[in-house]
């Protein structure tokens, strides 16, 4: 299998985040990928495709926004990581800002994503990781697996959150459609929904979405993620949320997968995405399912085993002592 990691991505070294009311130690932190890429051993260094293929799927303001915010943060006077503290919820209006502060908060859902001096390279680099494995399934490699540094799957084409600042996974998806790919699917398991992936695809019928994740009822992003929502316009029926319980043990996330799984064959897609994420081990120390080592071997072998050409992006996974071994145990499965 094709690999794909930069050590550029561990420039975003974010120190805390708002969490449970009170400022906690980040949990996505430069040591995940560390470990991850320990475990794995060889890599390749992705190629630079620059921004070209990042704004098919991100709004060129938001981007802009992303490179200059910590500069501008720091411009205003201020020390440590930028954080937003004001959100236009309620009766948005489309005006220039002209203060940091009104900017983060115009282009965040959450206080858990501070913006880092490294962070908007952290997030480029990863992209350009997806998008090397993306060519490379495009020139004829089986499969490609990402190790994609912070996470994507919760930054929308304008706003980032949930760690993520661009979207890896929907990024690869837009540039294999520009290269003459008609369908794609994108399968998310990662513990939290990919409320970013969703709305960046939600009214479009050229990527099918299918999410396993925790009830968002019960667990973040809260606000998207349950099983009504299909999709809008000509992308009615090509969103499919799966939302399960705190406690999900693998014979129930199994048929789960199944039932997912079973979407996206009658689907066809030229190629297929995963936004995998580790999260769901039972260990996890901001997750709640049950999964073990040996499961996620189990879930690639259910996902391989459809036959379609698979580029893996690298999403959560926060439990250090088991990253590696996890995501190396889910490689193995194709």
């Amino acid at each position: 299998m094709k690999i794909f990691y930069s050590d550029k991505t561990l420039a975003h070294r974010p120190i805390q985040e708002l969490h449970n009311g009170s400022f906690a130690p980040a949990a996505e932190i430069p040591r995940r990928a560390e470990i991850i890429a320990d475990a794995l051993g060889q890599s390749e260094t992705p190629k630079d495709f620059g921004w070209d293929p990042i704004f098919r799927t991100h709004d060129g303001g938001y981007v802009a926004f992303l490179k200059r915010a910590h500069a501008d943060w720091r411009a205003a006077g201020r020390s440590g990581d930028a954080m937003p503290y004001v959100f236009p919820i309620r009766r948005r209006r489309p005006v220039e800002l002209s203060r940091i502060d009104a900017e983060l908060g115009r282009y965040s859902f959450d206080c858990g994503t501070p913006v880092t001096e490294g962070a908007c390279q952290a997030a480029y680099w990863s992209a350009q990781s997806a998008l090397s494995g993306a060519q490379a399934i495009r020139d004829g490699a089986e499969n490609a697996f990402a190790l994609c540094r912070p996470p994507g799957h919760h930054s929308g084409q304008d706003y980032m959150g949930g760690y993520s600042y661009l979207n890896s996974a929907a990024i690869a998806a837009d540039f294999l459609l520009g290269k003459g790919a008609k369908k794609i699917a994108i399968l998310d398991v990662d513990y939290h929904h990919g409320n970013g992936t969703q709305d960046i695809f939600y009214e479009r019928s050229d990527v099918l979405f299918v999410s396993l994740h925790a009830d968002p009822k019960t667990d973040y992003p809260f606000y998207w993620g349950h099983a009504d929502e299909a999709g809008d316009g000509p992308g009615k029926g090509f969103n499919v949320n799966l939302p399960m319980a705190r406690g999900t043990d693998w014979e129930s996330y199994r048929r789960v997968l199944e039932s997912g799984l079973e979407k996206i064959s009658r689907y066809e897609p030229d190629y297929l995405i995963i936004s995998y994420g580790a999260d769901t081990f039972i260990d996890d120390p901001i997750s709640y399912f049950n999964l073990t080592t040996p499961d996620y071997t189990a879930m690639a072998k259910q996902i391989a085993a459809m036959g379609i050409t698979s580029l893996i992006c690298m999403e959560g996974g926060y439990d250090l002592p088991s990253v590696g071994n996890n995501v190396k145990a889910f490689l193995a499965g194709f």
